[in-house]
């Protein structure tokens, strides 16, 4: 059923289930080491190869996960396409961010490190046991403006505070993954996205009474189901004073939102973007911007 659901959404099907992701991605530390020493020290051991559309991304051929660099945090492994959803906020040092789901770290580090440790950000997450992760990332990379919350993000909003951005990389069932693991054709579960969706619409409309007016909230899973990504835009717009916005990324290949899927028309599909995963080499990913108004 997965494989039938793919080739209705693409026409290019087949060359996604035969992709393969060779390269190990990482994102540069730069709160603690330039982006040219990184890629002096790392190419001495390595094949490194400049991402096109992050300059602080490169591609690794090669065990990286222990080197001294690693674990000073001087890098973060990171996947390549993961890195886009925080450049879709366009962060300003005085920000007032929150990431909902933020465990194991990735993307709340990386905004620590894209506003220079300034202004602050909340980096929540419901598991106790993700959070162990979390606080270790962000302890590591040196992110000094991050304070770590345990809350439901569903009702994150009950705590009455507001923010200028809001990071809502919402759980998911992975099937962007496909690159790197093929049984997820084996292990694809209808019941599994349908509860996603609307465990991702809670998490939405919270973000929408978290966020000031004017604000802005990214909204992105790796997920390839049109139930967890336009189906929540739809909902969101509909439901809440969205306005979804075009994002523009240079260097990697996007496509559209899916407008329709069986019977359904979704609003704000056409802004936003779709990465999939053998377009780039990448996991798949989905990505929108929406400015409350």
């Amino acid at each position: 059923m997965f494989e039938e659901r793919i080739k209705k959404m693409i026409d290019d099907a087949d060359k996604l289930f035969r992709a393969e992701q060779k390269l190990k991605s990482i994102r540069v530390n730069t709160l603690k080491i330039s982006r040219e020493e990184i890629y002096e020290r790392l190419r001495e051991r390595f094949e490194v190869r400049e991402m096109k559309w992050y300059e602080n991304g490169f591609f690794v051929d090669g065990e990286i996960s222990k080197t001294v660099e690693h674990y000073l945090g001087y890098y973060y492994i990171q996947e390549a396409s993961s890195m886009l959803p925080p450049l879709a906020l366009e962060l300003d040092k005085n920000d007032a961010v929150l990431d909902l789901c933020s465990a194991p770290g990735s993307k709340a580090t990386q905004m620590a490190m894209i506003m220079e440790n300034h202004g602050v950000i909340i980096a929540n997450d419901i598991s106790m046991a993700r959070l162990k992760a979390l606080t270790h990332n962000i302890q590591k990379s040196g992110a000094l403006n991050c304070i770590i919350t345990n809350y439901d993000a569903r009702n994150f909003y009950r705590t009455g505070l507001k923010f200028d951005k809001i990071l809502l990389d919402a759980p998911c069932t992975t099937s962007g993954k496909i690159i790197k693991n093929k049984k997820i054709v084996e292990n694809w579960n209808y019941r599994r996205v349908r509860y996603m969706s609307f465990l991702q619409k809670k998490l939405i409309k919270s973000a929408y009474y978290c966020l000031n007016k004017n604000g802005i909230v990214v909204y992105s899973t790796c997920s390839l189901e049109p139930e967890e990504n336009e189906e929540v835009i739809d909902y969101a717009v509909k439901n809440f004073d969205f306005e979804v916005e075009k994002i523009n990324f240079k260097g990697i290949k996007t496509r559209t939102g899916i407008k329709k899927w069986g019977d359904n028309e979704y609003e704000g599909a056409e802004k936003a973007i779709r990465i999939w995963p053998h377009d780039n080499l990448t996991e798949g990913f989905f990505i929108c911007r929406l400015r409350k108004y």
